[in-house]
């Protein structure tokens, strides 16, 4: 049994058709957390529902979809951290808030502090239930969804594990309408083909769909964490999960080679680049191998932004692509000028360097 997991549950979980929250799932789920806290399972919560709870108890016709997702978020966060701090509290156990936005995550100091901060609630038996401060966010600055946010919580903690609850059962091999169709049990951490099953609509109450949440689990996957994703609505889901019991339906990602500390930060780290490193088709081919390799200057042909030394770039493809984020191991000014030279040091040291394919 895994010691340390990070469990996402989506709105439409959370809440009725009609965008209530649903006391009694909420009961159950908070039921089966208690049973694998006695179990000695420290659990990381990801919690959508603010917005959708925030829609029933306030109706809104704000033109502005940023401003009505502000209120709904502002009243519907206190309902639903207050469920949770009652239903937790029948089996003695503490929950706390902690709301972030994307820009909290953008640079390595803040990083290390939210983990700090999560690290001391673990150490004191409280079950910290984090989500996105919808209050503060801004279009621009926000995550895809929660599953984007768990996704970078299950890296920054280093957990075992990392548990979608959405509300079908895992990714289908068809139309999941389709009678047809069957649930993937497992999906290898090659991910060759799996995109042609997944269908592009999103949930009623979140942001994201199951696009997204099959993107964030090869994310972490690829890291080298396994991750399920399962009907959250079942019985005993997440027991199920956590014990392996027989007639358990979901989709499992199997687990990549392990990545270090420094690249799992590195893989949510779009916002504080600070410039951009263009690099020819034998460069990428060359990174993309499989092997250990750093980017020397040879292989770029093109700077844009001004950063200095030790600062996040982006690492831009001969085609357009965002191939990855690294460390500059030069400033701006000085890469320019070694741009295409042999024998410098790389700009990027492999160590420090996180490909996203």
């Amino acid at each position: 049994m895994y010691k340390t997991i990070t469990i996402k549950i989506g709105s439409n979980v959370l809440t009725t058709p009609e965008g209530i929250l649903n006391e009694k799932r909420i009961a159950h789920l908070v039921d089966q957390m208690a049973y694998l806290k006695q179990r000695g399972v420290n659990i990381l919560l990801v919690s959508s529902g603010a917005v959708a709870a925030g829609r029933k108890i306030v109706p809104c016709e704000r033109p502005d979809p940023v401003a009505s997702r502000q209120l709904w978020a502002s009243v519907g966060q206190v309902k639903l951290i207050q469920l949770y701090s009652e239903l937790l509290g029948k089996h003695g156990m503490l929950c706390s808030q902690v709301l972030v936005t994307k820009e909290d995550f953008r640079d390595r100091q803040h990083f290390l502090n939210i983990r700090s901060c999560l690290e001391t609630l673990l150490e004191h038996d409280i079950l910290p239930i984090i989500n996105e401060n919808d209050v503060v966010s801004v279009t621009e600055l926000m995550f895809t969804d929660n599953d984007e946010l768990a996704g970078l919580i299950t890296s920054m903690m280093d957990a075992e594990a990392m548990i979608i609850l959405s509300n079908v059962d895992g990714i289908f091999d068809g139309n999941p309408e389709d009678t047809n169709s069957k649930v993937i049990p497992v999906i290898e951490n090659d991910f060759i083909g799996i995109t042609r099953f997944i269908s592009t609509k999103k949930s009623d109450f979140g942001r994201g769909g199951m696009m997204t949440k099959y993107g964030m689990a090869k994310k972490v996957a690829m890291s080298g964490t396994p991750v399920h994703l399962a009907n959250g609505r079942r019985e005993n889901i997440l027991i199920d999960i956590l014990e392996s019991n027989p007639g358990l339906i979901q989709t499992f990602f199997s687990p990549g080679k392990k990545s270090t500390p420094i690249k799992k930060w590195l893989a949510y780290s779009d916002l504080s680049s600070k410039g951009e490193v263009y690099i020819n088709e034998g460069a990428r081919n060359i990174l993309l191998s499989h092997k250990a390799t750093s980017l020397l200057l040879i292989g770029v042909t093109q700077i844009k932004g001004d950063f200095m030394k030790g600062d996040i770039v982006k690492l831009i493809d001969h085609e357009g692509n965002l191939l990855g984020l690294g460390r500059s191991q030069y400033n701006s000014e000085t890469a320019i000028k070694k741009i295409g030279e042999k024998n410098a040091k790389p700009i990027i040291h492999y160590d420090y360097l996180y490909l996203k394919v």
